[in-house]
């Protein structure tokens, strides 16, 4: 979908608006100071999750495709359960769903923390309990995405958009770092169980979160109705579902390289403690790429950040081919810098012209879409690599990267979509009040 004659652009710079970055800072709202600070401390454990969980395996003596089986355990429970997920946020309030989906998170971390240290680890606990972590993850994803447009009011959506992915890389970052470290020094275990406080202490934030609330259902309807409801407004958009299409290509392709194959590599040449700062700076690219989406503001955002995508083949190609420390950090780091001005983007266009109450649905959509293939790429590459070698999947994967990103450019739809906000879908007269000063 295009902006139509109804959609009201952002309105010109004049001489009173020049303060407006300070006088309507995202963190003059409560509940978006609250929402900032749960996902801040959730995403730190979630950064040293993937190092850990993955050299736990190799730690007990899984094998290439084991690994794969259980990332992939928990990317199959994501993608099965996230159509749910978005009925259920767009039902329940969004805040009270986050709580429970981060209990049940602290939960299966807990365990998963508890049997590496104890040595009663195996794979098949491993992902049956990766398969209940991503259920949980499924459900949270769209109700905290959802979330956003009702802790700032419309004017203050981009820079809460971008602030938020700030935290949360910059949380990434931190947990990778530090993660690696930690893993190298006393084990993956120790990084599991950070994960799970994270998940506890981000509970409790995230019950404080009181947001403006979407619109009130005048009746009831059943989980199909509801579905279908979401799926009208996710391909009635041609530009939400082409994305959606390139990225299941590009995540695929990512996953199965860097999640499945980069730890491989990383054994085989530079060490694991290298391979965590190898991940940070993708991380860190992401925090430097919201720095640039907080102060550049494109006519044409999507499209600049679908073509901006391709860079993310550079880092598989240089594992494949140049595997060294400082190449492959370079690699990451402006891959994250290029996917950021996509993730803001992303974001404040479905924001901005899909209705509020439906937004969860069309997250989860979007989620299904782009995360249904990441199964297929993490139990592929594996076998794919006994047959052929690494480096020919590696390249391989980057190929589809650059080839997936071109064509959803070409798209006309995705090049004109722009980022006025469409006030048909906006609730332009009830603001988020700002809380007192502190």
């Amino acid at each position: 979908m295009t902006p139509t004659s109804k959609a009201t652009p952002t309105s010109k710079a004049t001489p009173t608006s020049e303060a407006a970055p300070t006088t309507n800072s995202p963190f003059r709202y409560a509940p978006f100071r609250y929402l900032f600070s749960a996902r801040f401390v959730n995403v730190v454990g979630n950064g040293v999750a993937p190092i850990a969980l993955a050299f736990a395996v190799l730690d007990i003596g899984g094998s290439p495709l084991d690994l794969g089986i259980v990332v992939a355990a928990r990317s199959i429970a994501n993608v099965a359960v996230l159509l749910i997920g978005g009925v259920i946020a767009d039902r329940l309030p969004r805040n009270v769903v986050l709580l429970g989906t981060s209990i049940l998170a602290a939960l299966t971390q807990g365990t998963v923390a508890w049997m590496v240290l104890s040595g009663s680890a195996s794979i098949l606990a491993l992902a049956a309990l990766s398969v209940v972590n991503g259920a949980a993850a499924a459900v949270a994803l769209p109700a905290s995405s959802a979330l956003i447009p009702q802790t700032v009011p419309a004017t203050a959506l981009r820079p809460a958009n971008a602030l938020l992915r700030l935290g949360l890389n910059g949380g990434t970052m931190l947990g990778a770092a530090g993660g690696a470290g930690l893993v190298a020094l006393v084990g993956p275990g120790w990084g599991l169980a950070i994960d799970a406080l994270g998940f506890a202490i981000a509970g409790p934030l995230f019950m404080l979160v009181r947001g403006r609330p979407t619109q009130k259902r005048t009746e009831a309807t059943s989980v199909l109705h509801d579905l279908r409801i979401g799926w009208r407004e996710f391909a009635s958009r041609t530009w939400v579902w082409v994305v959606v299409l390139q990225f299941a290509l590009v995540n695929a392709a990512f996953a199965g390289g860097v999640a499945v194959l980069g730890p491989i590599v990383a054994d085989a040449s530079f060490g694991r403690a290298s391979w965590g700062l190898v991940v940070a700076a993708e991380t860190a690219g992401l925090v430097v790429g919201g720095l640039v989406a907080l102060r550049w503001q494109p006519r044409r955002a999507l499209f600049i950040g679908v073509l901006l995508t391709g860079v993310c083949a550079l880092p598989i190609a240089l594992l494949a081919g140049a595997p060294s420390v400082p190449l492959l950090a370079a690699g990451f780091f402006l891959g994250g810098i290029a996917l950021e001005q996509f993730g803001v983007a992303w974001d404040q266009s479905l924001q901005s012209h899909v209705p509020a109450d439906r937004l969860a649905r069309v997250y989860s959509y979007d989620a299904l879409g782009s995360f249904a293939a990441i199964p297929l790429g993490e139990l592929l590459v594996g076998p794919l690599a006994a047959q052929v070698g690494v480096q020919a999947v590696l390249f391989g994967a980057a190929a589809i990267i650059v080839l997936a990103c071109a064509g959803a450019a070409l798209v006309p739809a995705v090049q004109r979509l722009g980022t006025d906000v469409d006030t048909t879908h906006r609730d332009v007269d009830r603001e988020v009040a700002p809380s007192p000063a502190e």
